[in-house]
């Protein structure tokens, strides 16, 4: 688990192709000292399973679904990453519960500064938006932010200098595409609101407004 905390920024070192499936080498400043063999690391919020690492560099292998579902399918070789250590029990718990499993992919659609902040907008898919909450959190690319303000699937949110000077931030654009990953909490609500009913739902099935109303949700 990670609190969405940047600890550090990385970079891509090296994208090899074995047998279908990709492994990174991510090059860092962070201390690896206390990293052992199997450890998770959060790269631009995607939790990697550490396979190698030295003194400033780690190794991963990534599955089809991890490249299906984020976007390190379009990583190249020299771009920064948000990297973050998973916690320990004595950490300060400073942003949110962070799992490093993405969600969805979003894009940044509007990007502006706002006094000594970021002001930025980012439009995630459509089948993310009901996990989405005005003052709630969300992970971009590893960041625990909070949203602003929702418009449909459009949230806006804001940046400190801070945040932007110890991230990848520097680096967006308009159009450039993001790692998303939901309020854990939300995704487990939607699961229990099922009931009975969960184990005879199809994996691709949803929450209706109808399904709320049918079992006293609505009034």
């Amino acid at each position: 688990m990670f609190t969405g905390l940047i600890e550090s920024l990385g970079k891509v070192e090296s994208l090899q192709s074995i047998g279908g499936d990709l492994r990174v080498r991510i090059q860092t400043p962070l201390d690896l000292s206390d990293v052992a063999l199997g450890d998770s690391i959060a790269t631009n919020g995607i939790c990697l399973t550490v396979i190698a690492w030295g003194s400033n560099w780690y190794a991963a292998d990534v599955s089809q679904e991890s490249l299906s579902r984020s976007t390190l399918v379009n990583w190249r070789v020299g771009q920064s990453v948000n990297v973050e250590k998973a916690m320990l029990p004595t950490t300060r718990f400073g942003g949110h519960i962070v799992s490093g499993h993405v969600d969805a992919v979003g894009e940044i659609t509007q990007l502006q500064q706002d006094a000594r902040s970021i002001y930025f907008e980012v439009t995630a898919p459509a089948s993310i938006a009901k996990y989405l909450a005005e003052k709630g959190s969300v992970t971009v690319d590893g960041i625990s932010l909070t949203i602003n303000h929702l418009r449909g699937n459009i949230m806006s949110l804001n940046v400190i200098p801070h945040t932007a000077e110890r991230t990848n931030i520097s680096t967006w654009k308009v159009g450039t595409l993001v790692n998303l990953e939901v309020d854990i909490i939300a995704r487990y609500i939607e699961r229990l609101l099922l009931g009975e009913r969960a184990a005879e739902q199809a994996p691709t099935s949803k929450l209706s407004m109808e399904f709320l109303a049918e079992n006293g949700f609505l009034k």
